[in-house]
């Protein structure tokens, strides 16, 4: 079966760094477009990434531009995102998503990421 399993969040502080992977199983990792989504405290659903299936188009939300750098290993069906300059604002559950062919049809269990000094 389908599954997305993120590592590597943690607390961190202000202006610190931190890489998340997704760690993906039961499918074709390399057919598929795949994103970052965020969920702070209290909020909603945050878009923060996405990728193209071979790794290159990489989107960002303006606020992340420049922050947060979304690469892809298709030999190791792994998903990165490279977070640096980490802002208070940044704390939240990371959820990596598989893009199907008309919405996010798969969704790992999160990584909770702290932003705190």
């Amino acid at each position: 079966q389908v599954q997305l399993v993120e590592s590597g969040g943690g607390l961190v502080q202000p202006g610190g760094s931190l890489r998340l992977s997704c760690a993906a199983s039961g499918f074709s990792f390399s057919s598929y477009s795949m994103s970052w989504v965020r969920q702070a405290p209290g909020k909603g659903l945050e878009w923060v990434s996405d990728i193209s299936s071979s790794g290159g188009r990489p989107w960002y939300p303006d606020s992340m531009k420049g922050r947060f750098t979304i690469s892809r290993d298709n030999a190791k069906n792994t998903l990165y995102l490279q977070m640096n300059s980490l802002e208070p604002e940044d704390t939240a559950v990371y959820y990596c998503a598989r893009l199907g062919d008309y919405e996010y049809d798969y969704w790992g269990q999160g990584t909770q990421v702290t932003v705190s000094s």
